[in-house]
């Protein structure tokens, strides 16, 4: 087992049935550079066609076992199924129909996640993003690799496959594994719709979902700069002195998603915000420790803040 002050090593493997997660994890477990014989708890979510072949495995230290009940994913449960084979780390095939909020909340403590992958067969794909949406985003906006396997060059095309990743995840990475046996990463530029490399940036009311991702995801990029947006000014009993909330509604698939999603904006000015107010912004982008961040974070010093009218679109979307 792991040392007592250690966590727990846990490698995840997310997509739908039949997405080609277990033949991965086979391969995987098949590679001597990667089970190179730490005990190995394998808790298996879901069973397709496709079965484990365990002679093409180490038996004596991977330890297969099933939770089809989503009410046995627990805690509690999956901590004994680790204790009685003294895993050192655990590989989970997770089902695509439960939500990547139900894991976080079912993992011990001592539990890390080290590494998420997501897989997902080309040909029906598109199929679950027009009718299961929620579940694609739930999915591909927490995974470091997505790979799209049985993808044909002649009938398919990458950039449909690519716009929707992007859509919701600009750090996760892509993969095409085709029909005729070959993989290649994906390699589509995908500039922003503004200069990120300007000292003052200017957000379109547009592109303020974009904008507010990228900031979140590599915040240290925009330390120094100025931007300047239409966004909206909200205030919290719980705020310090002179601190406001500064951001917009976000959709990120549908409307049941809808979040308000801010950052902290230092305003020592007085402002009634009793109820939120639309703004011009413009401010100057510090990253640095806030308690309301917890941690490090991207903090907004107003320079100007003056009322307007709502955009168009007031929720954000991501096109």
């Amino acid at each position: 087992m792991p040392n007592q002050n250690e966590p727990m090593p846990v490698y995840l493997f997310l997509g739908f049935l039949e997405g080609g997660k277990t033949k991965f994890i086979q391969q995987t477990l098949g590679d001597g550079r990667f089970n190179n014989g730490d005990r190995t708890l394998l808790l298996i979510c879901e069973e397709g066609i496709e079965e484990y072949d365990e002679t093409n495995f180490k038996r004596d230290n991977i330890f297969p076992r099933v939770i089809e009940d989503k009410e046995d994913f627990t805690p509690r449960n999956i901590q004994r199924l680790a204790d009685e084979c003294r895993a050192q780390r655990v590989m989970i095939e997770y089902n695509g129909m439960w939500t990547m909020q139900e894991l976080f909340d079912a993992m011990p403590d001592e539990w890390m996640i080290y590494q998420v992958m997501s897989f997902a067969d080309a040909s029906t794909f598109l199929n679950f993003n027009n009718n299961m949406r929620s579940l694609v985003v739930d999915k591909l906006n927490n995974c470091e690799l997505v790979v799209f396997n049985r993808f044909d060059k002649k009938t398919m095309d990458k950039m449909e496959f690519h716009k929707i990743v992007r859509g919701i995840s600009r750090r996760t990475e892509i993969a095409y594994e085709y029909t005729d046996g070959t993989a290649e990463y994906d390699d589509i530029e995908d500039p922003l719709p503004f200069d990120v490399n300007a000292d003052h940036i200017v957000v379109d009311d547009r592109d303020f979902a974009l904008w507010y991702r990228d900031i979140t995801e590599e915040q240290e990029k925009y330390d120094g700069k100025k931007v300047s947006f239409k966004v909206m000014a909200a205030g919290n009993p719980n705020f310090p002195k002179g601190v406001i909330g500064i951001g917009r509604q976000i959709m990120t698939c549908c409307v049941e998603d809808i979040t308000f999603c801010w950052l902290v904006g230092l305003y020592p000015k007085p402002i009634d915000l009793k109820k939120p107010k639309w703004v011009n912004v413009t401010a100057d982008i510090k990253v640095q420790r806030h308690k309301l961040y917890k941690g490090k974070g991207p903090v907004l010093v107003v320079e100007s803040l003056e009322e307007t009218e709502p955009p168009a679109q007031p929720v954000a979307t991501f096109y």
